[in-house]
């Protein structure tokens, strides 16, 4: 079901049209000032990534880079999922489903208690 993009001649408006039916004749009609006579306008696209696409263009965080590493939301999980990779198994949904939460700034359930905790706490 593709979708035609026209111009209107006459009041210059932008049209999309979604054609369910190839076979079907077709007939756009500007639904701004009703004209019929239309010049098609090239469409764009969409292109969809996988996660390792977008990880390779975003680049891989430096450790020594002025950004802190374990702040950055691309790295929540990475380390899980690399590693899993490397030893050519699945992450396992629960797995999945806490690392997707976390990136989303949810803490997994066994860190929520540490919310709260200061870093410095266990030195004072």
């Amino acid at each position: 079901m593709p979708i035609y993009e026209f111009i209107c001649k006459n009041c210059k408006g932008r049209l999309s049209f979604l054609v369910r039916d190839l076979s079907s004749a077709f007939a756009p009609k500007c639904s701004l000032c009703g004209n019929t006579d239309l010049m098609r306008a090239v469409s764009s696209f969409a292109c969809h990534k996988s996660l390792g696409t977008v990880w390779e263009e975003s680049g891989e965080p430096g450790v020594n880079s002025d950004d802190d590493f374990y702040t950055d939301p691309r790295n929540i999980g990475r380390w899980t999922e690399k590693k899993f990779r490397d030893m050519g198994q699945e992450v396992p949904p629960p797995i999945q489903e806490q690392i997707r939460a976390a990136r989303e700034g949810a803490l997994p359930a066994p860190l929520k208690d540490l919310d709260s905790v200061s870093p410095s706490a266990a030195y004072d």
